[in-house]
């Protein structure tokens, strides 16, 4: 709870910081509406969807109603899946008011020791240090290999945690060992004719939970004709930290990233999470208000390529033999792929190339799956709603495998897959896991 000084603190900055053409261009037409899970899930509650969010934010900028519990409340619940910008017909950039009213608050108000300690832990902690990342990572491991992880399911002890949480717990993917974390080249050559250089944004849980979708999407990325080079000084991309109030960690985290590429003398930076490569393309707003790092944000953004794009660019597709079993096959949309990087139709123009594989579009594949970063641990009520509706909608495609291309939705559908007793029917992978099982077909 806020207290009267912190609220006070709160409007000022409102007023100082939020954008306010921003908040006009908001017409209030109601377009966002249907694209909006959080108002839908909470029975077409207008302060839980994005026209209602900017009136809210707009009435504190104001000074019409005070920053309260309900206010901080509505903006915590939104997924931040940005669907409804591609359908505002005034181009309201609605994911960068949500991040900027969210930090304002964050750094205004005085969390509980519990919250401070584990803020700390994991935003100062772990993301941005990769060596660290890797030891965390490796004790799952040793919990997975170890026997413990079955004697933690023999015992009934998972049974203490959330069912959402305990079932997170089984679908999370073999983590390998430190050693192989630890032994990430510098620079990969192109099998056969090189046809385009290219550095690869590695990340934080991709490069050691997801090493081996890593490990596949630099593999395509050779058998397509790209020489790469894996910069070692890169680091977490930010976007936990942009997304939940630490937005100067996001700053600091992005100018690392920036000076880690700006010498590679590359045709692209090549990103492998939807979530990843939208905060990416974003820099250049996160450093707006400083001109030497905007301008090499800039830079910086230009050559942000999803691997689906670079591999239909490069007409993979049509070059490689693509094959696999019988199987009918779907696609669930990464949000931030789709909404920020607007990129949506080169995953399924790969997918639709696989031989024996039929490809079955989802209703409302471009509806969020409520996995949203740690949306799924902190907001799992409405998380799960949101699931259950996406798993109706995946089932009604009759698919035995479900595709799609961040770590975060891969994970919510494995989750979903579990939650309906489906896994001995349907799995869930990543685009660039499922075409390198294509390949080697």
């Amino acid at each position: 709870m806020t207290t009267t000084k912190e609220r006070q603190q709160i409007k000022h900055e409102f007023q100082e910081r939020m954008d306010q053409d921003e908040l006009l261009n908001c017409m209030r037409c109601g377009f966002c509406l249907p694209s909006c899970p959080t108002y839908i899930e909470s029975g077409f509650k207008e302060s839980h969807s994005p026209r209602g969010r900017i009136a809210l934010m707009k009435a504190v900028v104001d000074g019409v109603i005070e920053p309260d519990e309900d206010v901080e409340r509505s903006l915590d619940l939104c997924l931040g899946c940005r669907a409804c910008e591609p359908v505002c017909p005034s181009g309201v950039n609605y994911g960068h008011l949500l991040e900027e009213a969210r930090d304002i608050i964050n750094q205004n108000k005085k969390h509980s020791l519990p919250v401070r300690v584990l803020r700390k832990t994991v935003f100062e902690g772990f993301f941005p240090h990769p060596g660290r990342m890797r030891m965390l990572t490796s004790l799952l491991g040793i919990y997975q290999r170890s026997g413990l992880q079955k004697a933690a399911h023999a015992s009934g002890v998972m049974k203490l945690f959330p069912d959402s949480m305990a079932t997170m717990e089984r679908v999370l993917p073999q983590v390998p060992r430190l050693k192989d974390m630890k032994n990430r080249p510098n620079a990969l050559f192109s099998i056969g004719v090189a046809r385009k250089k290219v550095a690869f944004f590695s990340g934080c849980l991709m490069d050691t939970m997801f090493l081996e979708t890593n490990n596949a999407t630099t593999k395509l990325l050779q058998l397509a004709g790209c020489d790469i080079v894996i910069p070692e000084q890169q680091t977490c991309c930010g976007a936990l930290h942009g997304h939940s109030g630490e937005k100067a960690s996001a700053k600091d985290l992005a100018k690392k990233n920036i000076a880690a590429f700006e010498d590679s003398d590359v045709d692209y930076i090549i990103t492998n999470a939807g979530g990843c490569g939208a905060f990416l393309v974003d820099y250049d707003h996160l450093l707006k208000d400083e001109p030497e790092w905007k301008e090499r944000a800039i830079r910086f953004k230009n050559k942000i390529k999803d691997i689906s794009s670079i591999l239909v660019e490069l007409e993979f597709h049509k070059k490689k033999n693509l094959r696999t079993d019988a199987q009918r096959i779907t696609y669930q949309d990464s949000c931030h792929l789709r909404n920020v990087q607007r990129t949506f139709m080169e995953p399924r123009l790969l997918l639709q190339s696989i031989e024996g594989a039929e490809y079955k579009e989802m209703k409302q594949a471009d509806h969020c799956c409520g996995s949203a970063g740690i949306y799924n641990i902190v907001e799992s009520e409405m998380s799960m709603k949101i699931l259950d509706h996406k798993m109706e909608n995946a089932e009604a495609t009759h698919a035995v495998t479900i595709v799609t291309a961040n770590p975060g939705c891969l994970l919510q559908m494995k989750l979903g897959i579990e939650r309906e007793g489906l896994s001995h029917k349907m799995r869930a992978v990543h685009i660039v896991d499922f075409l390198l099982e294509a390949v080697e077909e």
